[in-house]
């Protein structure tokens, strides 16, 4: 089967990691094989994403389109031609 070609949002902190992008274009089957090619691509994103173990950073949250990751599958969550997905840092303060 094809990889579906996705779309990724680059939250603007992140987007000096790979040449000031707002969004990348991305063949994958699912948001793990979208972050498999991010790290191909663009590892110093890679690693603003993800720690040293290849998880997603806990302060990250994760969508494929409006839905969180963890409500359709996770990271393995299937992705059809056209999905965005966000990488998303968590905002605090006080």
């Amino acid at each position: 089967m094809v990889p579906a070609t996705v779309r990724v949002h680059v939250p603007m902190p992140l987007r000096s990691c790979c040449g000031g992008a707002a969004e990348l274009q991305v063949a994958a089957h699912s948001v793990r094989e979208v972050l498999g090619e991010i790290e191909r691509r663009h590892p110093s994103l890679h690693r603003g994403l993800c720690d040293d173990t290849g998880a997603v950073r806990r302060h990250i949250g994760v969508f494929v389109n409006r839905e969180h990751v963890r409500d359709c599958g996770g990271i393995d969550a299937a992705l059809a031609p056209g999905d965005l997905v966000l990488f998303l840092p968590a905002v605090s303060g006080g």
